[in-house]
């Protein structure tokens, strides 16, 4: 495993008012949550977090935010993606600016399938933009999202060009295969996997921890199958399974709405529901549907 970057670092749900904007407050609340629950940090403005949807100055704001809330910079990994390589400087400056050296970049996906040596000289011109020696850049790979990813060979390029910068992947690929070939191709490097089932057996090849959705619903639960992930009961591992179900009980559903949908059925604060445009909240049956399926685990929500 490598120290720079592990453990659980939940991929941030972020509420918002009914007019779109983001609640500060409930956040601030929300990533307080995670870390008294024991992980390790939060992930701000990734997917999960409707990251790309929210204003440079919305983004930095909520930093800066957490950062007076008392949380501390090296319990925040902050997504620096942004379509313009300027404007995904400007937001890794600003993090590096308040000790904020944790960052994930997705390259700019409005081009289809660039070539490797694009994707490289992108994530070089952010890396040596923000000029912070002490940066820790994990490369967010999510081919789903952006059409494309790091190939191992963009990887070490990378690392080649920025050593002690380029720490780590994290792997959105949803493909174990794809998760365990990384931890044994680059076991120097931080290795984080997204999909839930998959942390375990790519901890016990040398992965690093996680950035997943779930554990905004489960952080307990996550959090135990990685401080042992050669020991996982069969219980935890169904757990697991039977939550995520929950995202494709009814076909189309955003898997966002549906993690928002059972947090608000899970803390009885129904201000979850709302998204972000262009999301839009669940229709009332999927809304029903989620909550009936959320609440029929029973027993076994206590354990999250």
């Amino acid at each position: 495993m490598n120290p720079d970057i592990h453990g659980l670092w939940p991929a941030l749900l972020l509420p918002v008012t009914a007019d779109g904007t983001l609640d500060t407050p409930r956040a601030l609340a929300h990533a307080q949550r995670m870390l008294e629950a024991g992980c390790d940090g939060v992930t701000l403005f990734g997917t999960t977090g409707e990251g790309p949807a929210f204003t440079m100055a919305e983004r930095e704001g909520l930093l800066e935010a957490m950062l007076a809330h008392g949380i501390r910079p090296d319990q925040i990994i902050v997504t620096t993606t942004a379509l313009a390589l300027g404007d995904a400087i400007e937001l890794g400056r600003h993090a590096s600016g308040l000790g904020v050296h944790r960052q994930m970049l997705m390259p700019p996906f409005f081009f289809n399938q660039p070539k490797d040596a694009g994707i490289i000289e992108a994530v070089s011109q952010v890396v040596r933009g923000i000029g912070d020696d002490g940066l820790k850049l994990l490369l967010y790979h999510f081919p789903f999202m952006s059409t494309f990813g790091f190939s191992h060979a963009a990887i070490a390029e990378l690392v080649r060009r920025h050593p002690g910068q380029v720490m780590g992947v994290k792997d959105s690929s949803g493909d174990l295969e794809h998760s365990l070939a990384l931890a044994r191709a680059f076991p120097d490097l931080s290795i984080l996997v997204g999909a839930e089932p998959h942390v375990a057996p790519v901890m016990c090849q040398g992965g690093s921890g996680s950035i997943n959705g779930l554990s905004n619903i489960a952080p307990r639960l996550m959090k135990r199958v990685m401080s042992a992930p050669d020991k996982v009961s069969q219980a935890d591992e169904q757990l697991i399974l039977d939550l995520l179900k929950l995202l494709s009980i009814k076909p189309g559903m955003p898997f966002v709405g549906v993690y928002k949908a059972m947090l608000a059925e899970q803390s009885g604060d129904d201000a979850w529901l709302t998204m972000r445009a262009p999301l839009s909240p669940l229709d009332n049956t999927e809304l029903q549907t989620v909550r009936s399926g959320y609440r029929a685990l029973g027993a076994a929500l206590s354990h999250l």
